[in-house]
């Protein structure tokens, strides 16, 4: 299983990951850096990113959203400003919606996303929902799902007030509305037989 480790113990930007960082799924929070050791992500894993982005990218085709999928860099930046050396937060995350396209760029996004999801793994999973969760709260991510497909649940984080407020927790069946992008959801028994 892969698990995400501290680089080092340096300060790094943005500006410093385009240098060191040659692999995907290596990500910068808070100025630290954390590395993805192998293997890659579960066949399982990647089912059901590409289930959730097929079904996202029906339900968003004519609206001004769209759906990526990890590796894509979402550099969120703080008050400091958005030039490379003054970013110093910068994440994979393994789906998510992007409404505005101004903050799209070729390197990835700038700003938060409208939505995420996190599919968990078990050596993963603890990152995903502290460090990871709390960068996204900071950056004003309006939505985050964590799917513990162990636990077959999705856990819904939604921002209110810049924080966010207590989890829903829902089985991963029947329908499961994304609030923040209105209109679309997930459809859980499309899921490959086994995964949800």
């Amino acid at each position: 299983m892969h698990r995400m480790r501290e680089r080092d113990a340096q300060y790094h930007t943005y500006a410093d990951y385009l240098i060191w960082s040659a692999t995907s799924g290596n990500e910068v929070i808070d100025g630290v850096a954390y590395v993805r050791e192998p293997p890659s992500p579960t066949a399982a894993h990647q089912q059901i990113v590409v289930e959730l982005c097929a079904q996202l990218a029906i339900s968003l085709k004519g609206t001004p959203c769209r759906v990526y999928v990890a590796p894509l860099d979402v550099r969120l930046p703080k008050d400091k400003g958005t030039d490379d050396d003054q970013i110093d937060t910068v994440v994979q995350p393994d789906v998510f919606i992007a409404r505005d396209r101004i903050k799209l760029d070729d390197r990835g996004m700038c700003g938060p996303p409208d939505w995420i999801a996190e599919v968990l793994s078990p050596s993963t999973a603890r990152y995903d929902r502290t460090t990871k969760l709390s960068a996204y709260e900071r950056a004003g991510v309006p939505e985050v799902w964590l799917i513990d497909l162990v636990h077959r649940t999705v856990t819904i984080h939604r921002l209110a007030a810049g924080r966010y407020t207590r989890p829903v927790v829902l089985e991963l069946r029947g329908q499961t509305a994304i609030t923040a992008v209105p209109g679309v959801s997930i459809d859980w028994d499309r899921l490959p037989a086994g995964q949800a």
